[in-house]
């Protein structure tokens, strides 16, 4: 208190100063949450949805190629397939006996 006398800045100041900072802060917390009021699931699955349809090859912003799309896109796919086939495959090898 006695360095904000110093400063001269009164009460009403330094409480509209730390009002504003409050606000900038929570202003800057909502930019970079993508929701609060969502879930942990649904944000895996759309993480997961936006993985699978190549959306990192189209966030570049520049020209995206059809042919690296579509293949980043099949790779995911059959590497998607390959695990639940290797899954299913050690489940019938070692557990269903």
């Amino acid at each position: 208190m006695l360095a904000a006398m110093v400063n001269g800045a009164s009460r009403a100041e330094r409480e509209e100063a730390a009002r504003g900072e409050a606000l900038a802060t929570l202003d800057s917390l909502r930019g970079n949450n993508e929701g609060v009021g969502s879930s942990a699931l649904e944000r895996a699955a759309r993480r997961a949805t936006d993985h699978f349809a190549a959306r990192d090859a189209l966030a570049g912003g520049g020209a995206v190629d059809g042919i690296e799309l579509w293949g980043r896109r099949i790779g995911r796919g059959l590497s998607l397939v390959a695990f639940i086939g290797l899954a299913i495959y050690l489940y019938v090898t070692y557990f269903a006996r």
